[in-house]
């Protein structure tokens, strides 16, 4: 069984998910890392206690909520300990993006993009799972409309998705499970990979330092990285591979 955690990342502009996949071995070990992490920058900043440390992608970054006063050369550092945490189990990335200015521009009433790009997350999945000859539970950080996003999956399980990939989804079982982020460390990863995700593709950086790092990052998680695309609504069929898209 592969456990599947997700979460978003997105602007105004733009709105990507990410999902990690992983086995139950490398679900402890990493969740073990991250523990750690938490642990050393709490005892290096004099923050609460480790458990109570959220490693969350945008608050981090942006020094809010618990890392409020860190220095940035020390919250980028907790960053890249959560990326190398990632990049050094066996795990397999899917991310997924979409230019929502252009889904606005195309359809009078646009799907809320949670809802599309969760539902081409979701078909990713359910290919990787199958290319495997395994399943996948799915477990996402807790959003608003839970109730919605269980129910098209209800659908898309038994019906199929809309649009050009339509799909079963028979790999992924049981429902759609949302947990509190704060609950889990596998989740605040997905959170992280999905803002880094997010930031490297659609952010200009005006240091080309703080450019450099991010790239770097992400380069680190490519050998993970099983499927990365965003679908532009605005051009019928237009989908680009931001970096690498593996098979």
């Amino acid at each position: 069984m592969l456990l599947t955690y997700v979460d978003e990342s997105f602007t105004e502009e733009w709105y990507t998910m990410a999902a990690l996949l992983l086995d139950g071995p490398a679900a402890a070990a990493l969740s073990t890392d991250l523990d750690r992490v938490a642990a050393n920058a709490a005892n290096a900043y004099g923050l609460a206690a480790g458990a109570e440390i959220e490693l969350h992608g945008h608050e981090i970054f942006h020094a809010a909520k618990a890392w409020k006063g860190v220095p940035p050369r020390a919250r980028i550092g907790v960053f890249d300990d959560v990326v190398e945490a990632v990049a050094a189990q066996q795990v397999q990335i899917i991310a997924r993006a979409m230019d929502v200015v252009g889904q606005r521009e195309r359809y009078a009433v646009p799907e809320a993009p949670h809802s599309e790009v969760l539902k081409h997350l979701l078909e990713r999945v359910d290919e990787c799972a199958m290319e495997a000859g395994d399943y996948a539970l799915v477990i996402a950080d807790e959003v608003d409309g839970q109730a919605k996003h269980r129910a098209d999956f209800f659908t898309y399980r038994g019906e199929g998705t809309t649009g050009y990939r339509s799909r079963r989804l028979t790999r992924i079982v049981d429902t759609l499970h949302f947990a509190p982020s704060q609950a889990s460390r596998l989740v605040q990863a997905v959170d992280v990979v999905a803002f880094l995700f997010r930031r490297t593709f659609t952010h200009v950086e005006t240091d080309a330092r703080a450019r450099n790092t991010k790239v770097a990052m992400w380069k680190r998680l490519e050998p993970q990285v099983h499927h990365q695309l965003c679908w532009f609504p605005s051009v019928r069929g237009q989908q680009l591979a931001w970096g690498r898209d593996l098979r």
